[in-house]
């Protein structure tokens, strides 16, 4: 069972462990390298909102950036099976984060938050959300009224999602992050200070010259990229949809508190 109130660094490690979030993940290597091959091969449904251009056109490149940022197994020719991301650059990312949101604490900046893994993540965003509000940030209302190709961007519990089908949406696409900072320009509203959120919805908002923070899976390589590249200020590595999303409160409890915002 996952631990209750605010973990120690190091019960905070045995945790993601324990839960699968970091550690020997769900993701198998095989997936991992096809998508690191693809990125590299340019499919830009890899790319998470970025433009990475031909920076990253060899896959050796991009596997020593998840080795080194995420903890995959640095192997070029392990090709098959259990691969891993290491919990202790987790925390490390997880701290950098917290340092990014304290500094929106106290600058009492404006924060727009979102997700593409509502079935896991939203729940982690929502609390930082109303952590940030109550330490006097304003939480960033998207426009009514926007969608995308694959449906309509929505905002629940302060966080922006796609819903599609009366039913909220798994996107790595950039377009739904896109379609907002779009309609805050076309209003004359102010972009955010920051965005935090995860996949294509973090990556396009750094590609779009906005302070960024997000979450990736292993196999999601274009945010460890952009990090690599001083583009996104933060990504976290992490299994990013694990048994129970109650998995997940140690995690945002900790992060919160090394913000001071528990």
């Amino acid at each position: 069972m996952p631990i209750s109130g605010t973990p120690s660094r190091a019960e905070l490690i045995d945790h993601l462990v324990r839960t699968r979030i970091a550690g020997e993940v769900a993701t198998p290597r095989e997936n991992n390298l096809s998508h690191y091959r693809q990125l590299s091969n340019g499919v830009r449904n890899f790319w998470l909102g970025l433009e990475l251009g031909d920076r990253w056109t060899d896959e050796q490149d991009v596997l020593a950036v998840m080795a080194e940022r995420v903890g995959v197994n640095d192997d070029h020719e392990y090709r098959y099976g259990q691969d891993t991301i290491d919990p202790e650059l987790t925390v490390a990312a997880l701290e950098r984060m917290a340092g990014r949101l304290r500094k929106a604490a106290d600058g009492r900046q404006r924060v727009l938050f979102a997700t593409g893994h509502p079935g896991g993540l939203l729940d982690v965003h929502r609390a930082t959300a109303a952590a940030l509000r109550g330490a006097g940030c304003e939480v960033v209302v998207i426009p009514d009224g926007l969608q995308t190709d694959e449906g309509y961007v929505m905002q629940f519990a302060d966080v922006a999602v796609l819903e599609h089908g009366a039913t909220l949406w798994h996107t790595h696409s950039g377009e739904p992050m896109k379609a907002v900072l779009t309609a805050l320009e076309r209003e004359g509203r102010p972009l955010p200070d920051l965005v935090v959120a995860d996949h294509g919805w973090a990556g396009y908002a750094a590609q779009h010259g906005v302070d960024a923070v997000g979450y990736a899976d292993c196999n999601d390589p274009a945010l460890f990229l952009a990090e690599s590249e001083g583009t996104l200020q933060v990504a976290v590595p992490l299994d990013d949809h694990v048994v129970s999303p109650r998995y997940y409160d140690p995690m945002t409890a900790y992060l919160l508190a090394e913000a001071g915002l528990a």
